[in-house]
């Protein structure tokens, strides 16, 4: 009885918690899904009606299905090359700072800590100036230096502007996998490398045998992790280069658009709200099968003895 009246105690603290994520989480969710099923437009004007998975089947095998499965491709291939490519600068500076020899190692982890420090929209309006084919920095440091004769239309071209996307998407990323290294490198113990050298091993047999395999097992849940991130990462796709350029074949999506931010242009730009919570609801799909296997490596379903 005396822990049931301590239980009661605790609800008038819980009940602003409670009703926030009720409203701010809970609420748009069955909204949401409540849309996907409907023919709720911008033109709709009250007129709405349940339409069933009619949605669904028009942005897999209907008139959206070309522009659904080319931005798909996309954002796999965004995820994908900005997540190993984060991982690896991640990895190649950790184990540079991991030397003992190097001297004033704090002071490069603080500065190399910059770029996750920051916040992303700031960094990435930045980014955004900083590649300008007109007046960009890169550009003209480029030109100064005669590494090129005319201006990189980073933001304009498709090719460019994906190249763009993705490296500003792995300087903003690379920090955090190189703490996550950093953590993993600082927990090997030396005992094993100096009985790899008694057996002749040298240091690229070290670094596949023992380096790579102990860094995998702690970096590989959260590289799943932050593919995730980068699937649904609409500020990077959207603020760079606003998803453009744009396509000659469709208005709804430029060429580093991605689903999170095609579904943002649906949405509010054309009033195709029943579209838009369709692939809200395959997106948390994706997600969510991504975030169990995550999960399952980390162990969490394994029960604690």
């Amino acid at each position: 009885m005396q822990k049931k009246r301590e239980g009661l105690k605790s609800i008038p603290y819980l009940t602003p918690a409670i009703i926030s994520i009720v409203i701010f989480t809970l609420f748009p969710i069955l909204y949401t899904i409540y849309i996907a099923f409907t023919d709720y437009t911008i033109y709709s004007q009250g007129n709405v009606s349940f339409v069933g998975i009619s949605n669904f089947i028009e942005v897999l095998t209907g008139p959206f299905k070309d522009v659904f499965f080319t931005v798909f491709g996309w954002t796999i291939a965004f995820a994908t090359f900005s997540t190993l490519g984060t991982f690896i600068l991640g990895l190649i500076i950790a184990i540079l700072l991991n030397n003992p020899n190097i001297r004033e190692r704090g002071i490069y982890k603080a500065i190399l800590i910059i770029p996750w420090a920051l916040p992303a929209t700031v960094a990435i309006l930045s980014w955004q100036g900083l590649l300008n084919g007109s007046y960009g920095a890169i550009n003209n440091l480029l030109l100064n230096l005669n590494l090129i004769l005319e201006p990189i239309p980073w933001l304009t071209d498709p090719i460019f502007a994906k190249a763009a996307l993705i490296l500003v998407n792995i300087w903003l990323g690379f920090p955090y996998m190189m703490n996550v290294c950093l953590g993993a490198l600082s927990a090997i113990p030396e005992t094993y490398y100096e009985a790899a050298e008694v057996d002749g091993a040298n240091k690229f047999i070290q670094f596949i045998k023992i380096t790579l395999p102990t860094i995998a097992k702690t970096a590989y849940p959260l590289i799943i992790t932050t593919f995730a991130f980068n699937f649904n990462n609409f500020g990077s796709a959207y603020l760079i280069t606003n998803g453009g350029p744009a396509r000659v074949t469709t208005q709804f999506a430029g060429y580093t658009d991605i689903l999170a931010s095609v579904n943002y242009k649906l949405s509010t730009q054309f009033g195709r709200y029943d579209i838009a919570s369709a692939i809200s609801i395959i997106i948390f799909i994706i997600l969510a099968v991504i975030s169990y296997y995550q999960m399952k490596l980390s162990g969490q379903f394994e029960e604690v003895e």
